[in-house]
């Protein structure tokens, strides 16, 4: 777990993609979910979120 936050903290691409896939697949089921309004209201901006992340880390460094 250390080294997963030491790799977050330099930069890297590879811990940034994974936590911005993260967030779009979360804004993606908080989309679908048929309970809880309040977490459809916020998946828009979850999805958004986590897609222009994974933009702007696709420029970091390896």
């Amino acid at each position: 777990m250390s080294d997963f936050i030491n790799r977050l903290l330099r930069l890297r691409r590879g811990p940034w993609e994974m936590v911005a896939s993260v967030l779009i697949a979360l804004g993606v089921i908080m989309l679908m979910q048929p309970v809880a309004i309040t977490l459809y209201s916020y998946s828009f901006i979850i999805t958004l979120t986590g897609t222009i992340m994974f933009i702007v880390v696709s420029h970091f460094p390896e």
